[in-house]
């Protein structure tokens, strides 16, 4: 335990600028607290006390802001900044060294059985109000803006945004832990930059078009 709580707070001081100190994170974090609960919740629930682990995880949500069901599989160095709003379903598997965001969900659709939850790899990066829903994977290394929806898989080393989720991004190489998720393609954003421009194009040649006709009516004029 003693161990996992170690792991927690040396996650927490790697990835969040604004922590000074290991009892600040270990007193002040709702992240270290909500994980805390869910390893004794999880053990609970895989021995077949659910009610119990439930019960737990619920006092949890009240104490730290946090949901995790007590079922969901969850890998070393997860960090939750603020934590406020965040909810993990059921079945939702997590790897190693994740970041989790204010307001993020990663739930089902309410369409499925079984595996109802998302499977999220190992250095993935899912900004503040992000809500990832249904069975599928995220790829290591991916990252999902802020505020997006996204309702299919994600290949590795991947950036998603929008609502409904795309790809903007796809990279070689695994770019490991980063925080930057504000700084993202916007890919409507593009789009209406490329129409712009197009107007401006356009215009530009009816411009020349008026101009050569006018000169013409001119020489015309001229003659007569």
């Amino acid at each position: 335990m003693f161990e996992h709580l170690r792991e927690d707070i040396a996650s927490v001081l790697e990835r969040d600028p604004a922590a000074r100190s290991k009892w600040e994170v270990l007193l002040c974090y709702p992240t270290v607290k909500a994980l805390a609960y869910h390893r004794l919740a999880h053990r609970l629930f895989l021995a077949g006390h659910t009610t119990l682990a439930r019960i737990i995880s619920q006092h949890s949500r009240h104490a730290t802001g946090i949901e995790i069901h007590p079922g969901a599989s969850i890998g070393k160095g997860l960090f939750i900044d603020h934590g406020t709003g965040v909810v993990i379903g059921e079945t939702t598997v997590i790897g190693d060294n994740v970041t989790l965001y204010q307001g993020v969900t990663l739930g089902g659709t309410g369409k499925d059985v079984g595996k109802r939850h998302p499977t999220i790899g190992s250095n993935v990066t899912i900004g503040a109000g992000a809500k990832v829903l249904g069975p599928f994977s995220v790829g290591d290394g991916s990252k999902i803006g802020a505020g997006a929806v996204v309702l299919k898989e994600v290949p590795p080393n991947c950036t998603v945004v929008g609502n409904p989720g795309r790809i903007v991004r796809r990279e070689g190489v695994a770019p490991g832990i980063d925080l930057d998720h504000v700084h993202l393609p916007d890919p409507v954003k593009a789009h209406i930059e490329a129409l712009e421009r197009r107007v401006a194009q356009m215009e530009e040649q009816i411009h020349t078009l008026l101009g050569t006709q006018n000169i013409e009516e001119d020489v015309e004029h001229a003659d007569l």
